[in-house]
């Protein structure tokens, strides 16, 4: 056996040097087609130059080995020892090329990585600045409808505000640093007593005490707010209104105090049922403790009196001990009309209800007391209303009520003046009302909750017990109806104030509240 036969490997190195270099170049135009499609790619581009070394590299390999076959089988291998050198030097340097590109490939691709970040980073920033300068056109596309929108908004919740303000049964207001009104409401206007406002308008004027004025300004710039705060004010017509007033401070961006805003409500229909309520508890425990006062002396001065009597008839009239006698029965007697006005306040005495006409009941009574009142110049003036209603009462006892109106009303007029008593009915509380209105001094603010006071009475000594408008107050109590005083007089034809007092009595007309016979 001399050797293998070459032929096999011959073919076999001819076929596989043109094998390398038809895929290598089928792999540089893959590579190549890769970079058109993606040109910022940095891996198609690193393995379209490494194509390249490859191919190169593939080319002087396989032209190498085949030159070599050719001619060693063609006897020129002198020839091929020439080229040799050349062959294996362009074989050495493309493989240094493709070693160097391999060898490079992790920095470039590090570099890549950090370019490509920074070019997505760009990228992304672009697309935040694409989209901002998107919201930005619509907003400057939409900015004139966002506007109107927010006016519409703004202007809706002014309207709620006005209305609340404008509304309002309280009065609200807003003040500057001094006090003086920069707003204010209509309810507020009225609870002043103001119809336009004037310039200036100071809140703080119409403090009626001072001391409340000085704690509701410590209060405000001490706490920032003042919280239920009881007061009084003093409307310009001269009324005084019982209040209870919330504010708060209002302070600027360095936190000092510019004004204030708050809310008044007029407590005074309150405190005057209030004091009402009170008055009336106040006088049924007075009655109950006038009416067992009233039994029990009562019967010891029977006693005296009867006694005197019999032993006036002991002795001659113009005798000295008669004299005695005689001013103790006239003492006596007193003392009983004393505890007789007693009993009409603390209602024991009997009652007999029936039907009663008012007017007539007070044309009765001024039949007999007009007299009087004209020898003292007092001019009495009728308006009675025709046709009212009946009502159920004790018509003695509601003589006696005017018959207490009438005198009160001469004492307060010694000089004269004019007595007008008016009628009506009315409808919307189901009552009749009798005014007895004069025009003499009138009734000072302070002694006003205490004119049905028993026993009280601003007439000097021996002028008067104190107990006429208690019964009067009691009687008309009984009778389920009510009086009020009024002092100055609202005068309803010119709706000024005048002096004077006006007694408002109000009755019902029908319902009769206590049972018709009650013993004492």
């Amino acid at each position: 056996m001399t050797g293998l036969p070459l032929a096999p490997t011959i073919l076999v190195d001819l076929i596989g040097s043109g094998l390398v270099i038809i895929l290598s170049f089928l792999s540089l135009r893959y590579a190549h087609l890769l970079v058109k499609l993606q040109p910022r790619n940095f891996i198609w581009g690193f393995l379209f130059f490494f194509c390249i070394a490859m191919a190169a590299f593939s080319i002087s390999r396989g032209v190498g080995h085949i030159l070599r076959i050719f001619l060693v089988l063609g006897g020129h291998e002198e020839l091929w020892q020439r080229f040799s050198p050349w062959s294996g030097g362009f074989n050495t340097l493309f493989m240094i090329s493709v070693s160097s590109a391999i060898i490079y490939y992790h920095k470039g691709l590090a570099a890549y990585k950090a370019i490509r970040s920074e070019a997505e980073k760009l990228a992304d920033a672009n697309r935040r600045l694409e989209e901002t300068a998107d919201e930005l056109q619509k907003v400057n596309t939409y900015l004139e409808d966002m506007v109107e929108e927010r006016t519409r908004e703004l202007s809706k919740s002014e309207k709620k505000f006005r209305h609340f303000f404008e509304n309002s049964k309280d009065m609200v207001y807003f003040c500057d640093i001094n006090g003086n009104i920069t707003d204010i409401n209509q309810s507020g206007l009225r609870m002043l007593g103001v119809e336009v406002r004037p310039s200036p308008f100071n809140l703080l004027s119409f403090f009626k005490d001072d001391q409340a004025l000085d704690r509701y300004l410590f209060a405000l710039s001490e706490n920032g707010f003042v919280s239920d705060f009881e007061m009084e004010l003093a409307s310009t017509d001269g009324s005084v209104r019982h209040i209870l007033l919330s504010a708060n401070a209002i302070v600027d961006k360095n936190g000092f105090m510019i004004g204030c805003e708050g809310i008044a409500k007029d407590m005074t229909r309150l405190r005057t049922m209030t004091d009402q309520l009170i008055r009336q508890e106040k006088m049924a425990s007075v009655g109950q403790m006038a009416a067992g006062v009233a039994h029990e002396i009562n019967t010891p001065l029977g006693v005296i009196l009867g006694y005197t009597q019999l032993m006036m008839d002991d002795f001659a009239k113009d005798s000295e001990v008669y004299e005695n006698l005689r001013i103790i029965e006239r003492q006596t007697k007193a003392c009983r009309k004393i505890v007789a006005d007693l009993l009409k306040f603390s209602r024991q005495t009997d009652r007999a209800r029936a039907e009663v006409d008012l007017n007539e009941l007070i044309e009765e009574v001024l039949t007999v007391s007009e007299h009087n009142l004209n020898i003292s110049h007092i001019q009495v003036v009728r308006r009675f209303a025709p046709g009212l209603p009946g009502m159920i009462g004790d018509a003695e006892k509601l003589r006696q009520v005017f018959i207490n109106l009438f005198n009160n009303s001469q004492h307060a007029m010694p000089d004269g003046g004019e007595l007008t008593i008016l009628t009506r009915h009315d409808q919307a509380t189901g009552e009749l009302v009798a005014t007895v209105r004069d025009t003499g001094s009138g009734i000072a603010d302070e002694i006003k909750p205490k004119i049905f006071d028993p026993f009280f009475t601003t007439k000097e000594i021996g002028k008067g017990t104190g107990l006429g408008l208690s019964v009067t107050y009691g009687i008309i109590r009984d009778h389920g109806g009510s009086i009020a005083v009024e002092s100055p007089v609202h005068d309803p034809e010119t709706g000024d104030k005048r002096q004077g007092a006006a007694f408002h009595v109000r009755l019902p007309v029908v319902a009769e509240p206590k049972a018709v016979n009650e013993g004492e």
